[in-house]
Formats: structure tokens, sequence, C-alpha cells
């Protein structure tokens, strides 16, 4: 055998000597788990890729926008007033849209009244005739209100205007009741059992059909029980707004 040849299998010894070696370190030692096998036989994770662009928002930033208020009360702020107190506030910044008592002026929000006109022919829709949740009240103003100027107003005159709207109401019947964060979640708004989750996959799925009726869909004559004009979503003849 030549030199040449005596070297080149002296290579491939060395060569297949380093293929049994790394196999061998590679193998599972004896009574090794198989997950812990793979664990050592997984690929290293990739380090994350930052793009460059924007930052992880700070809690401070996020407190800005969590400003929502649940019905059991989580999210209600730190503060506290009373009606008496509301009083002033109301008039002062919301009184020029709903009144002094939430009566209205023009065709703004009626905030007040309506007891018992849900089932009529020209139901009022009010806090204390129709909304569920005193929640409701209170989260509005908190981030909608006065119009033009909102977010203005401190806890203390939050919680002020909304106990004036609840004795407006008859939610609340003491102007002197002081309205809180540990306070709010015992008030119940008079409408509150009137609402309930949808539950049209049962209550109407009989009805649902793959061909919809389009024509003679219900026996006898079609009969009109109500109107648009009724439920106020139709201006009456010169009293919508006016167009330029």
């Amino acid at each position: 055998m030549s030199r040449s040849r005596e070297f080149a299998a002296a290579l491939a010894l060395l060569a297949l000597a380093g293929i049994g070696v790394a196999n061998a370190e590679s193998a599972p030692k004896p009574g090794a788990k198989p997950a812990a096998v793979a664990a050592a036989a997984a690929p290293a994770k990739a380090a994350p890729v930052h793009y460059g662009v924007g930052r992880e928002a700070r809690p401070e930033e996020i407190a800005g926008w969590d400003i929502d208020i649940r019905p059991d009360g989580q999210g209600l702020p730190k503060g506290r007033g009373t009606a008496r107190a509301g009083e002033e506030i109301f008039v002062a910044k919301c009184a020029a849209c709903h009144g002094e008592f939430g009566e209205s002026t023009g065709r703004w929000p009626v905030l007040a009244g309506g007891a018992g006109s849900l089932a009529g022919h020209d139901p009022v829709k009010t806090i204390g005739s129709y909304w569920p949740y005193a929640s409701t009240v209170i989260d509005y103003i908190r981030r909608a209100m006065p119009f033009g100027d909102a977010q203005s107003l401190t806890n203390d005159e939050l919680y002020a205007v909304t106990a004036y709207l609840l004795l407006l109401n008859d939610v609340i019947t003491d102007q002197d009741f002081v309205l809180s964060e540990e306070t709010f979640p015992k008030v119940r708004l008079p409408n509150e059992a009137n609402f309930f989750d949808d539950d049209r996959e049962v209550s109407e799925k009989a009805f649902w059909k793959r061909q919809p009726c389009m024509s003679a869909c219900a026996p006898g004559e079609p009969k009109i029980i109500g109107r648009a004009r009724a439920i106020d979503v139709t201006p009456e003849e010169g009293k919508g707004p006016r167009v330029e």
C-alpha cells in the first residue's frame, strides 16, 4: 500500500471514530427519561425580535384609558359626593342641555321621569324608568360629560352629579346620602330586573329556517301594531334639524 493510501485510510478511521464518539455522547444514558432526552435534543429558542417600533405601555398610561365601571362596582374611582352638592354642579355644567331637573331642553336626552311609561304608546326612557344599572350613569358621565369638556369633573364632583340624578329619579331619597365607592354597589335601579341575557339561540331557534319566508308568511291580514313616530325616532314635521 502506498503512503497516500495509508494516509487516506487513517483519516477514514479517525472520522469513523469521531462519529462513534458523537453518537455515544448524544445517545440517552441508561435510565434517562424520554422528556429529558427530547428537551436536550430540542433546538434553542430564538431570541425575541424587536423591530424598533413602539414600546410597552406604562401602567400610568394604561390607567388613563382603563376607566370603565362594572355593575358590581369594579372600576369605581376613589371619591364621595352628595345630591345636595351635585345640584349646584349639575345646574352649572349640565342643565343647559338636560334641564335643571333632568327634563331636557329642546331635543337633548331626558334624564328623569317616565316611571311606568315603558308599556305605553309614548315611552319615556330615562335613568329611573329604563336604565338597568347605576354604573351606566356614572361610567357615561365619567368618560363623556360634560358635553364638550369630557373628563373634566373631579371624582368627588362625579359622585355628586350622579347622586343628584339618582335623587331626581327617586332612586335615593336623601339629598345628604353620601355616594361613594363603598355605598355605590348597594344602589339598584327600578328596571334592572327587566334586562336579561340574549337567549335567541334557545327561545327563537325553532323559527330559524335556511330558506326564509318572503310572502304570505302568516295567516290573515297584516296588522300595524306600532309606528316609528310613537317611539320618537321619526322627527315631526317642522321639528327636524335644519339642513343648510
